[in-house]
Parts: structure tokens; C-alpha cells; sequence
């Protein structure tokens, strides 16, 4: 019919979102997977708020998602709960276990279940790599991903995440085999007064 799959699936949301009562079941699965992850994000954060509320909807719902951010609303929002697949990790390898237990999850095994579905070594292994890097690039340098605030002012930069960056920077200069123990004493007080 012309539409993207997106567009397809965020028409099946706006139905379910106008008809669903406090009487329905809804089930909705990787709700705002096919655009980027922040706006995906949004999206489906946004869905469950909605359905959440009493005065808006109300209904039962189970709500699939990878989104771990997701897993925050339980403590902001009245009647969410978390579950997650039981997951047993030796050494590299996952077994997936086949049960719901409570509670959320901050762990991602798609890379894994592509090992699992056959998907050739280089390619699973590159995917480590590139993830390692992302998740390196998030959390120490703090760069964002996200459009600027329109109220930030071309050129400036955020004081604080240019200092993460600087010492992450350092950090990852480090040789550990080199260093003594009194050394990585030391190392450690010059980091924690540069966090200051």
C-alpha cells in the first residue's frame, strides 16, 4: 500500500491508543523499532505513559521491549512492572533459560543470538568491537548523541563532558603492566581530583 513499516506500525499504535479502555488487553511488541533510537525511544516511552494512566486508558498490557531505559518507569510510574527472560552467562557464552522472572534487565544478548543463529564469526565479532566502542564513546566521553539544545549557544561545549573526555582520555593512555601498585595510587588521586 506504499507505507513503510514504521508508518504501518505507528498506525496500529494510534488505533489501539484511541480504542483501548481500562477493560482491554494490549500487547505490543519493540514499540518505535524502526526509526532512530532516541526517537524510538521517545515513542515508546511516551506509549506506555499513556496506556499507564488511568484517566487516559488504563488497560492491561504487556509490552515488549529492548529499550533498557524503559525499565526506569516502573519506579515513576504506578502499576509498571518489569520481567525479563532468565539468562545464565558462563564465561563468553549465554544460555537462555526459557523463563520470565521479575525484575528488569540492563544486558542486551543480540549479538549473541546472532552467534547462535549462525551468523559468521567476523561479522559477530566486529559487532563486539563496534559496540564496546559505542558504549566507550556514551559513557566515558559523555558525547551525545542527541541534538544540541536550541538554547546552547554555537561552539560552546559542555564543561563537564569535555572533562570525562580528558580523563577518560588518560585513562586509556595507561599501561597497568607498567604501573606499580604505588603508582596506580597515585594515578587514582590525580583522576579523583580532576573529577572534582
Amino acid at each position: 500500500m506504499g507505507q513503510s513499516t514504521f508508518m504501518v506500525e505507528m498506525m496500529e499504535v494510534a488505533d489501539i491508543l484511541k480504542e483501548a479502555t481500562s477493560n482491554s488487553l494490549v500487547i505490543l511488541d519493540e514499540i518505535g523499532r524502526g526509526t532512530s533510537t532516541y526517537d524510538g525511544l521517545s515513542i515508546a516511552w511516551a506509549v506506555a505513559e499513556f496506556i499507564s494512566d488511568k484517566e487516559k486508558c488504563g488497560a492491561k498490557t504487556l509490552f515488549a521491549t529492548h529499550y533498557h531505559e524503559l525499565t526506569e518507569l516502573e519506579n515513576r510510574l504506578e502499576g509498571i512492572k518489569n520481567y525479563s527472560i532468565a539468562v545464565k552467562e558462563k564465561g563468553e557464552d549465554v544460555i537462555f533459560l526459557r523463563k520470565i522472572v521479575r525484575g528488569g534487565t540492563d544486558e542486551s544478548y543480540g549479538i549473541h543470538v546472532a552467534r547462535l543463529a549462525g551468523v559468521p564469526k567476523a561479522v559477530t565479532s566486529k559487532a563486539d568491537e563496534i559496540l564496546r566502542s559505542l558504549e566507550r564513546k556514551n559513557i566515558l566521553t559523555g558525547k551525545k548523541q542527541e541534538k544540541q539544545d536550541k538554547k546552547q549557544v554555537e561552539g560552546q561545549f559542555d564543561l563537564y563532558n569535555y572533562k570525562l573526555a580528558e580523563i577518560a582520555h588518560e585513562i586509556d593512555k595507561i599501561n597497568l603492566n607498567e604501573l606499580t601498585p604505588i603508582d596506580a595510587l597515585n594515578v587514582l588521586v590525580k583522576i579523583k581530583e580532576k573529577m572534582k
